[in-house]
């Protein structure tokens, strides 16, 4: 078969299976939930492997604890949180009428000093973008939340999942040499080194990522708690969480808790000290947290993320956040891998000779690439 054909192969296969995640979206959440899940334990069960456990008992080992955690979770962590989410929504006019009370004098004198034709302006201006931008995200969460529980509700996704989580756990080493066995054999070694650049890139990023956001998680639940912030366990749990998507954790959870803080004190000591936990959190999480458990070589911007996840809830739900960071790493890997062929074409070269350049590692710098 010629390379031409060859790639033709390729390109309808990658269309079609792109075509079947969109039409079969709506049903795909559990288990690429579950697929996730086995991904991110797997290096667990290896280690079980290595104390001399089965794979069935390794995966039996870890699924009997993620029970273990979860039920802890729902017993002691859910009522609390829920009696906060109950008090927030009683709380809402009052909370609302206290932030409109303390700030409308400070907008109505910077206001005051400002042209009536600029203030105009900026006012049409800013209702015009303001307007569009919730129109537009409220159509990507529109998306992200009918593709996610169309037909699967809450529970079907804690059914499924787990059971889905187990089975992959469990022959996830099996697959795994199966999908070797498949691969063209006179492509088998370059294929194999993009695998491993791109799990690479993905372990150091997914798993390296969930551990900063939990960690961020805490810090800002215990820390607002502490405070006395009024619903600091939601606020900072939540501001961890969303951290994945690179500074929407800092900004959202930060903008949140000011606003909660003025309108619950209305004072600048602690309304400071509200700030102060949120620049602590990012100085921790920029200096030590992510260079230490995420670092500086897994090829995925910021930027890169950001819009891989906007880009997968508008497209494919709930399911296409999923599967962002995936997508966004693959494409990374291959993007390198076909700039780094290109630079060693005649293409780039012309009639000079190539310099042998690495496709399997990812850039040291993680700027680099499409990332």
């Amino acid at each position: 078969m010629s390379p031409a054909r060859q790639a033709q192969f390729w390109l309808v296969g990658t269309g079609l299976f792109l075509f079947l995640i969109y039409v079969m979206s709506s049903v795909l959440l559990p288990f690429v939930a579950g697929a996730a899940v086995a991904y991110f334990l797997d290096p667990v069960a290896d280690w079980l492997e290595r104390r001399r456990l089965s794979r069935l008992a390794a995966t039996v080992v870890i699924t009997l604890g993620f029970v273990v955690v979860l039920v802890v979770l729902l017993v002691f962590l859910v009522p609390v949180l829920q009696a906060q989410v109950v008090r927030f929504v009683e709380g809402l006019p009052d909370y609302v009428e206290a932030l409109q009370t303390r700030l409308e004098p400070l907008f109505r004198d910077v206001l005051a000093r400002l042209p009536a034709a600029e203030v105009a302006r900026w006012q049409e201006s800013a209702g015009e973008h303001l307007g569009s931008a919730v129109n537009w995200l409220g159509k990507v969460l529109g998306r992200v939340l009918s593709g996610g529980v169309a037909l699967l509700n809450l529970v079907s996704l804690l059914v499924i999942t787990p059971v889905v989580a187990f089975y992959l756990l469990r022959d996830w080493d099996r697959m795994v040499a199966v999908i070797d066995d498949w691969l063209p054999r006179a492509h088998a070694e370059t294929i194999r080194a993009q695998f491993r650049a791109i799990d690479t890139t993905l372990a150091g990023f997914v798993r390296g990522q969930a551990t900063v956001c939990l960690a961020l998680g805490v810090f800002y639940a215990v820390g607002l708690s502490l405070a006395g912030l009024e619903l600091g366990l939601v606020v900072g749990l939540g501001a961890g969480l969303i951290s994945f998507v690179p500074y929407l954790g800092s900004l959202l959870g930060g903008a949140v808790s000011l606003g909660l803080a003025i309108a619950q004190w209305g004072e600048i000591v602690p309304v400071a000290i509200v700030a102060a936990i949120f620049a602590t959190g990012q100085a921790v999480e920029g200096n030590f947290l992510t260079p230490k458990l995420v670092g500086d070589k897994v090829g995925l911007h910021p930027v890169w993320v950001m819009f891989a996840l906007l880009a997968g809830g508008s497209l494919f739900g709930f399911v296409g956040v999923l599967l962002a960071v995936p997508v966004a790493a693959v494409i990374g890997v291959l993007a390198r891998f076909s700039l780094n062929q290109y630079m060693a074409s005649p293409l780039y070269l012309g009639g000079r000779r190539a310099e042998p350049q690495p496709d399997a590692d990812p850039p040291t710098d993680p700027s680099a690439g499409p990332s």
